[in-house]
């Protein structure tokens, strides 16, 4: 067979990217394959055996819609795209999820949706419940707390919560940190799965775990009401509450469901019981609600019945694996105790060993210390007979300068006695000034009396002088050419002779006395100077007597 003959048997192919929550796959598909083919390829891939609650979801023209497994892929209403791109995703949600979900991947994948929708607020979760379920999921990630391995901070690139519930409460990252790893302390020995699992445990309970919902109406004009579908049934809500429904139909209740065009029937069991009619907004949603209602219908049909060969094959599996992981949980935790007991007698003779090294180290010091101590103490003793020789030198010149001392005050007596003898005699001296001084003023004053009377009677000899003179000689003044006049002047002479005479005694006489006054000035000074060197010499003694009672 030729090359080129080879190349045309070759099947024409094309590209899918299949995402699930946490990767993408790309594959390449025969054109003639159908959606069952691709299904099939991507379970595979994954290792996913209860393939039943899974479909291959994509959005056309604003829809989400599964991808039909009996048809071709490419003969369906799909994206026109290279490559075309479908999500893998959980299409139906079991009752009980510990007793249906057996794989792990399953239940790894099952989570992953789970966690998304409840962080995307398509599952409604009160703050508190979603604290925990975020300490579940950090469990699943990070295993075991450990205080010195998860620091303050390590969920800071991590999303656990809704907005929702981060705009509820005004706490900061840290506070929801700190809650957070409160309730993630405490999950400590629970492994991935099973935190996991825990997680989905608690989701299940939710109100709007796994109901897909659509608007509808009673009516064609009005769309006021929503339906629900979920593993237990079909359900009629009001517009504004999806937790409570007004109505619900279980599977075990339902005969049959239909639709024609735009409007979809429900048929109770019962056919006394009223046909529920209702309006969707366009055909395509009336289709996708019977296909979610057959696949929930079979599935619940499948849990009420006996299991098939596969299914016991995956439950004993399933126990199987899970003993030995129990098992191997248990082992694990067992290596894991013993070895963080003997990290912690390591960590304890590590303790002791510096302990006694510390001990040593402290007796080392105190040795040490002691020697220095030691050294101290003789320096501090030959210190110590070293002062006491000063002393006992000190002392012996303490002795010489006592003897000494008793010398000086002797001749300070003598000193005292002699001062005391010139003071009396000073004293003496000063009384004699005193008495001299008062005796010359008293001469003095009566010097100045005969003075002052000397002057008063000469100035009264003059006055009569002069009267005399102008009684006898009247025209002295306009005659002075006459010879009488001559002889008046001549008697006139004679007597301002006398005169003179006697204001020369006067001076004469004042002069002595201002010449002895100035000498007792100047005797009384030296006096004084003399008194004061008397004063100074007897304080310094007075002085010395007081020092040299001190030092005795």
């Amino acid at each position: 067979m030729s090359i080129r003959g080879l190349k045309k048997k070759q099947p024409k192919t094309f590209k899918v990217k299949i995402i699930t929550v946490d990767a993408e796959m790309e594959f390449s598909c025969e054109m003639k394959w159908k959606g069952k083919d691709l299904f099939d390829l991507v379970c595979r891939a994954l290792g996913l055996r209860e393939t039943w609650f899974f479909g291959l979801q994509y959005t056309i023209k604003g829809m989400c819609t599964w991808l039909k497994m009996d048809k071709k892929v490419l003969d369906q209403e799909i994206p026109k795209e290279d490559p075309i791109s479908f999500h893998f995703l959980a299409k139906f949600y079991p009752e009980k999820v510990e007793e249906e979900l057996l794989q792990e991947i399953t239940q790894h994948l099952f989570f992953l949706q789970v966690k998304k929708q409840i962080l995307d607020e398509e599952i409604y979760c009160s703050p508190e419940a979603t604290v925990l379920l975020a300490s579940y999921a950090v469990q699943a990630k990070y295993g075991d707390y450990d205080p010195n391995f998860h620091e303050p901070g390590f969920l800071a690139h991590d999303e656990l919560l809704p907005k929702r519930v981060l705009r509820q409460y005004q706490l900061t990252a840290e506070m929801w940190e700190e809650k957070i790893t409160a309730w993630y302390a405490e999950h400590r020995g629970i492994a991935r799965d099973e935190a996991e699992m825990n997680y989905l445990k608690i989701a299940q309970d939710l109100e709007m775990y796994g109901v897909n919902y659509f608007p509808i109406a009673q009516n064609k004009n009005h769309t006021d009401l929503l339906l629900g579908v979920d593993a237990k049934g079909i359900h009629i809500y009001s517009i504004n509450n999806r937790f409570s429904p007004n109505k619900s139909f279980e599977w075990s209740a339902i005969r049959n469901i239909s639709y024609s065009e735009k409007e979809l029937t429900i048929k109770p069991l019962d056919k006394k019981a009223e046909v529920f009619k209702f309006f969707s907004s366009q055909l395509k949603v009336n289709k996708l609600i019977l296909q979610l209602c057959i696949g929930n219908h079979d599935l619940f049909m499948r849990r009420r019945k006996v299991d098939s060969i596969e299914i016991q094959q995956m439950k004993a599996q399933a126990r199987e694996e899970k003993a030995r992981k129990k098992m191997e949980n248990q082992r694990l935790a067992r290596e894991k105790q013993l070895r963080e007991e003997a990290e912690r007698a390591k960590e304890e003779l590590e303790r002791r060993l510096f302990q006694l090294e510390d001990e040593a180290r402290q007796a080392n010091e105190a040795l040490l210390r002691s020697q220095e101590a030691a050294e101290l103490l003789a320096e501090k003793a030959q210190i110590a007979e070293e002062e006491a020789k000063l002393l006992a030198h000190n002392a012996a010149e303490a002795e010489q300068e006592r003897q000494r001392l008793e010398i000086t005050a002797l001749k300070t007596k003598e000193e005292k006695r002699l001062m005391e003898q010139k003071m009396r005699e000073a004293e003496l001296i000063a009384v004699k000034l005193v008495k001299e001084s008062d005796r010359r003023a008293k001469e003095a004053e009566h010097l100045k009396q005969d003075l002052h009377e000397a002057r008063e009677a000469e100035r009264k000899a003059k006055q009569k002088l002069l009267d005399i003179t102008r009684l006898n000689y009247p025209h002295m003044v306009k005659y002075p050419q006459y010879s009488p006049t001559d002889t008046r002047d001549a008697n006139f002479d004679k007597g301002s002779i006398k005169l003179d005479l006697k204001d020369i005694d006067l001076k004469r006489l004042s002069f002595e006395i201002e010449r002895e006054r100035l000498d007792y000035l100047e005797k009384s000074r030296k006096f004084e100077d003399r008194l004061k060197e008397l004063k100074s010499e007897i304080h310094a003694l007075k002085l010395e007597e007081k020092q040299s009672g001190l030092y005795s």
